[in-house]
């Protein structure tokens, strides 16, 4: 059966099938985080620390999510994915999360914190010592940098940049020139720091802090001198920053992009932030001015930005509030000392990030820059951060005049910046450097590394789920595989070589790529199954991966579940397939783990009564991913490291009863409830134990 007639059938059957809505189950994922700062068993500065992962969650769906449905709201649009409901269900969605963010951090994170010594000292509750401190510090720091701005024909509203902190007042009397001009804006750089350690003289020995916008608050009077202070609030609005480039209508891509972020932090104003004490005055007159509805308006009870309070965690030193360090093991699968080269020949390795430590690929590169025998290295660059040993072994492999073929992914989303940077860096000192192609992003991980053994060129390869970020990679679960197999690795120089050329890609003999066929195999696969288990037969899928929203996936399972599959889906983020509907999906059942660490690998399992796939890979099941995105899937062949996937990645997070959330019926999760028969199971803690370093 025909690709195109599976998924004519899969959305047939499945057309009655109401499918959940992505922006809320978004929201919901971030409630599943939130629920990590509510739990008494999670360290107290690791709580706040969640608290923060929210808020920072939240600025990026608002700046990309949530135009569209405001626009729609603007237009009056009653019909559609966007529309005036649409917009009304997702903002109520979202004041619920922020009112219960403030909630819990008034109520619980902040009396908590001031029973171990750590406060934000508010203005009324400084003693003289500190308010002199206070003021000295703003005279010295803060002051110099602040430029007020009174409203007037001459003086319109300033420029107001995406998530930047600012005051608007309302002065009393007139101006120097006699004018009543009623309002002025406070524009706060973002060079100065938003929480503030008072000195241990002034502090009592204790964590105390003041923010930012509370010493600006004390001194506000201060900026205008002659006027009256009556009413002011720190403001914060956030704006659409997604970067739209048309790729077919511009000569050099990487000047375009460096363009458009120039501007990309005076996008579109999706949402305006105000504190709670803000009259309706001020509140009004900057509604209107960012042209926005009341549903776009948040009032709130503290810090218009939770998320610079990761500030106050970093600078607090208390070890017993935090987490326990976790020290990953060494790759257990490589021998320290010996030559990367010479273990591959022995077969791949597998590792289990962050579990085991990333080091083990930095090696790697570092054995192939150092091997004079090493003739050319190649790799995909997506997010690597702005300081990177990676990126430095790359330019020390130019430097040693071996052939650098880099591809990088300039539209990685809020790292464009970044990469530029590091393409025209590799570029100007004889990189080979190429963008992949146009309209689709680079999102494969691969590294290819060809070394001359005797006569031969051998080709070694690097595959991840994760991308090549050493800060990331001790944060987020991923799978990498180093692999010597030739069918893999000749498959990974073809890729290259498609990327750089825009050459006819030949038959691949391993790797699965999107856009071209990732998509169309995964649903041959599903209704494969679909059909042997409709036969009698035994058919089975575990998937995990960060979001399900793809919908013709989503119908391929559904008509493979209704068949008798037997499906289980572990998806961290959103997911828009209804789980065990009566009738409908009962044979699916789809979980969700947060954990101490970000899950996001993605592994797809399929069993044909006896015969097993199993394959990693960089995509989600998102229509993005599978149709504009470079991205890959391989297979994982050996027997006993398959195993070990499915072992330590479905069988142990499928078993979790302490960080797992089940989906019901109505698309709400519910935390699993542990069995009191057996010792409470968590998927990361159990692995954690299994790799930690042991003690010395």
């Amino acid at each position: 059966m025909s690709s195109s007639s599976i998924l004519s059938k899969a959305a047939t059957v499945a057309s009655e099938v109401t499918l959940l809505d992505r922006d809320r189950s978004i929201l919901a994922f971030n409630e599943r985080v939130l629920d990590w700062a509510y739990r008494d068993d999670v360290p107290l500065l690791e709580r706040l620390r969640y608290l923060c992962i929210v808020s920072s969650n939240l600025d990026e769906f608002f700046e990309v999510r949530t135009e569209p449905h405001l626009v729609a709201s603007q237009r009056k649009d009653t019909k559609g994915q966007y529309s005036v409901g649409s917009f009304a269900r997702l903002s109520a969605s979202a004041h619920d999360l922020v009112s219960r963010q403030y909630a819990l951090y008034n109520d619980t994170l902040l009396p908590a914190l001031e029973a171990e010594g750590i406060k934000i000292v508010s203005h009324g509750e400084r003693n003289v010592a500190q308010r002199q401190w206070v003021r000295q510090y703003f005279e010295r720091e803060v002051r110099p940098l602040l430029i007020p701005v009174g409203l007037d024909p001459a003086h319109p509203f300033p420029q107001v940049a995406n998530k930047s902190l600012n005051f608007i007042v309302r002065l009393g009397g007139r101006d120097a020139f006699g004018r009543d001009n009623p309002v002025a804006i406070v524009k706060v750089p973002r060079v100065l720091p938003r929480m503030i350690l008072m000195p241990t003289k002034v502090s009592g020995g204790k964590h105390y802090f003041v923010s930012l916008s509370s010493v600006i608050r004390a001194h506000l009077s201060e900026l205008f001198s002659g006027r009256d202070v009556s009413q002011f609030s720190q403001f914060r609005v956030t704006r659409h920053s997604d970067l739209a480039v048309d790729e077919d209508d511009v000569k050099n891509l990487r000047t375009a992009l460096r363009h458009g972020l120039q501007h990309r932090h005076f996008g579109s104003a999706v949402r305006l932030e105000v504190s709670d004490g803000c009259s309706d005055y001020l509140s009004a007159f900057l509604l209107k001015q960012f042209n926005l509805p009341e549903q776009a308006f948040y009032r709130v009870p503290g810090p218009v930005n939770l998320a610079r309070l990761t500030q106050l965690v970093e600078l607090v030193d208390a070890p017993q509030l935090c987490f326990p360090s976790y020290s990953a093991s060494y790759p257990t699968q490589l021998v320290p000392g010996v030559s990367f080269f010479d273990q591959l020949k022995t077969g791949d390795v597998l590792i289990h990030q962050p579990f085991e430590s990333f080091g083990g690929v930095l090696s790697f590169l570092r054995e192939a820059v150092n091997d004079p025998q090493v003739l050319a290295i190649k790799q995909t660059i997506y997010r690597t951060g702005s300081d990177s040993e990676l990126m430095d072994l790359l330019r020390e492999a130019v430097r040693r005049g071996k052939e650098v073929m880099v591809v990088v992914e300039l539209k990685a989303r809020f790292d464009e910046e970044t990469n530029i940077n590091w393409a025209e860096m590799l570029e100007s000192i004889g990189a080979q450097v190429v963008y992949g192609v146009v309209g689709l992003k680079t999102h494969a991980k691969m590294m290819l590394v060809t070394r001359r053994e005797g006569k031969q060129l051998k080709r070694y390869g690097h595959l991840s789920t994760g991308n090549y970020n050493p800060r990331t990679a001790r944060l987020y679960t991923d799978w990498s595989h180093i692999t010597a197999d030739s069918a893999l690795t000749s498959d990974m120089e073809n890729v290259f070589v498609h990327l750089a050329s825009h050459s006819r890609l030949p038959k691949l003999n391993r790797i699965l790529l999107a856009p071209l066929y990732l998509h169309a195999k995964l649903i041959v696969k599903i209704n494969d199954l679909a059909e042997v288990a409709a036969g009698g037969g035994e058919g089975r899928i575990v998937a995990k991966m960060n979001a399900l929203t793809d919908e013709a996936l989503i119908h391929a399972l559904i008509l493979a579940g209704q068949k008798g599959v037997k499906i289980d889906l572990i998806v961290r983020g959103a997911c828009m397939l209804p789980a065990q509907v009566p009738g409908v999906t009962d044979n699916i059942k789809v979980r969700s783990v947060i954990g101490r660490f970000l899950e996001h690998s993605r592994v797809f399992y399929f069993r044909k009564d006896d015969h097993e796939e199993l394959y990693l890979s960089s995509a989600d099941w998102m229509n993005r991913n599978m149709m504009r995105r470079i991205e890959v899937a391989w297979p994982v062949t050996d027997p006993v490291q398959r195993q070990r996937v499915i072992d330590e990645e479905l069988v142990a997070y499928l078993h979790d009863d302490v960080d797992a959330w089940d989906l019901l019926p109505d698309g709400t999760y519910a935390h699993v409830k542990q069995d009191g028969r057996r010792k409470p199971h968590g998927a990361q803690n159990a692995l954690m134990n299994r790799y930690s370093e042991p003690s010395v």
